[in-house]
């Protein structure tokens, strides 16, 4: 009673008068503060690990491997190879000039055989170039009866079990002599096939004289076969000017069909992370995205424990959780390829005769950089979506300025916001067309169905009373806040009750009718 009493009177409040509504507006908006340095952290990262000497690179490689013709023909070139005589005059050419930069432009010697190649004098050739072939078998397909007698051997594409591991032709080097997969390489995707590792392989000295030779014994000896399906020629080079590795690999693929289809790959990446004073700067940043990634764990664990199944029944949670894998992973990428390149550096300067495989770390590196930008693709998702909530917050916040309480809750203003960014892309009606245009078809059926006018406007004018004392006066989260209650406020509920008493007095006399009818027929 004393509490209705007071309520009546419209007493003093309680000095604890808060709104919780509203401390989850502000938690929202520190969550959007929070987010926004986050993403602007992850930008940094993603964009900090590239810069334009990479497109440089690969240009003037491209162009030295790529475009040079072979001797006395300029119309010939790598990518414009289509048979094996042509592919021997551009190894014997092009790629052993392109690889050997012993001297200067004026014939004088600059370097020790024994160090390695300077190619453009500025980029050191790790290691020693590797070229590897990949065959099938004889027999593999088979020939219609009718031409057997004109064909009796038959090569089908390349399939890992149509796969030739068989010794053939000299049978004494490496070259001739089948090499067993390293199953940490990934596999090739080429134009006909997909290429696993292994095959017969041979890697090129460090004497240009040497590595000219060995290409013309081949080509005598008939390396290339019937059987062959591709040849790769691997090599990795570094340019110490601006810290980049850049792993090339070109392809050379023999499909059934007969020809030759060749393709390329220049990586152009930065393996050694930690160089420079910027480099340091991106590796505060890696350590803030870690911290980061922690906290957000953290919380997406606490609302897991804290709703349980109806956690996943949202949207934007499952995001949440997919942003959070994306981050793991490449963590994970970030610290495989760092540990991967210290062991190989470390190996490659104990053997500069071996051939470095660089191109499986560009590969998972390449990989790790799709992952990343994936990751903010998604980040910036959910960054407009907080952005349509801080959007709908600055509303609420002028309300509290002028001393209103908001008459709304969190889910509500969500849906607001969703509504509003689906009505400003067309793609919803405006929501008060709709409610307009329903009130005036309710009003209409009420008049199709013989309802009086002043029962339609009392019926109305009673609505209007209801939606605005609920508005202020009720809500589901919060039982023990109360409003002051004006004159004018206490009159208009009065004749709310009033009315609801003579609308309840009118549906019961209805009501007696009918159970009187009924009675009848009975």
């Amino acid at each position: 009673m004393a509490e209705a009493s007071r309520w009546h009177r419209g007493g003093a409040p309680k000095p604890k008068l808060h709104y919780r509504k509203e401390v989850e507006i502000r938690t929202t908006l520190q969550e959007l503060s929070l987010y926004f340095i986050f993403l602007i952290n992850l930008c940094i990262l993603t964009f900090g690990m590239v810069n334009p000497h990479m497109y440089y690179l690969n240009k003037v490689m491209s162009s030295l491997f790529l475009d040079t013709s072979v001797p006395g023909d300029e119309r010939t070139n790598f990518k414009s190879i289509r048979s094996i005589t042509d592919f021997w005059k551009f190894m014997e050419g092009p790629l052993l000039e392109g690889l050997y930069w012993d001297a200067w432009y004026t014939n004088k010697t600059l370097y020790n055989l024994k160090n390695s190649s300077r190619i453009y004098y500025e980029n050191i050739l790790l290691g020693v170039p590797r070229v590897r072939q990949l065959k099938v078998r004889n027999n593999t397909c088979k020939v219609y009866s009718s031409f057997q007698s004109l064909m009796s051997e038959c090569y089908d594409k390349y399939t890992s079990s149509n796969e030739d591991t068989s010794d053939f032709g000299l049978k004494q080097e490496t070259e001739w002599k089948y090499s067993t997969p390293n199953s940490s390489s990934p596999w090739h995707w080429g134009f006909v096939g997909v290429y696993r590792n292994g095959g017969f392989i041979f890697t090129l000295s460090k004497s240009k004289s040497d590595t000219k030779n060995k290409f013309i014994n081949l080509r005598l000896n008939s390396w290339i076969t019937r059987g062959t399906r591709v040849i790769f020629i691997d090599f990795s080079l570094y340019n110490a000017n601006v810290n980049l590795f850049c792993i090339i690999r070109l392809v050379a693929e023999f499909p059934a069909t007969g020809g030759m289809i060749t393709s390329w790959q220049f990586y152009s990446v930065k393996l050694l992370r930690y160089v420079s004073h910027y480099d340091y700067i991106i590796a505060s940043c890696e350590i803030t995205f870690c911290i980061f990634l922690i906290v957000f764990t953290t919380q997406e664990a606490q609302k897991i424990r804290e709703f349980k199944s109806a956690y996943f029944k949202s949207v934007w949670n499952w995001l949440e959780l997919l942003l959070l894998v994306l981050c793991f992973v490449a963590v994970s990428f970030n610290i495989y390829c760092n540990i991967q390149i210290f062991l190989l550096l470390e190996d490659l300067l104990k053997n500069t005769e071996k051939y470095s495989d660089f191109y499986f770390l560009a590969y998972w590196y390449i990989y790790y950089n799709n992952i990343i930008a994936i990751t903010i693709f998604f980040a910036w998702i959910k960054n407009m979506f907080l952005a349509i909530i801080n959007d709908t917050y600055s509303e609420v916040k002028a309300d509290y300025s002028i001393g209103r309480r908001p008459d709304f809750e969190l889910g509500e203003m969500i849906k607001k916001s969703y509504n509003n960014a689906l009505e400003k892309l067309r793609l919803k009606k405006p929501q008060k067309d709709e409610d307009n245009k329903g009130k005036g078809d309710l009003a209409e059926q009420a008049r199709r169905e013989g309802f009086d006018e002043n029962e339609i406007q009392s019926a109305e004018q009673m609505k209007k009373w209801k939606e605005r004392l609920e508005k202020k006066y009720y809500s589901s989260e919060i039982q023990d806040d109360y409003q002051l209650v004006t004159q004018q406020e206490f009159r208009e509920l009065f004749l709310y009750a009033v009315e609801l008493e003579k609308e309840l007095h009118y549906v019961s006399l209805k009501l007696n009718r009918v159970m009187r009818r009924i009675s009848a027929l009975q």
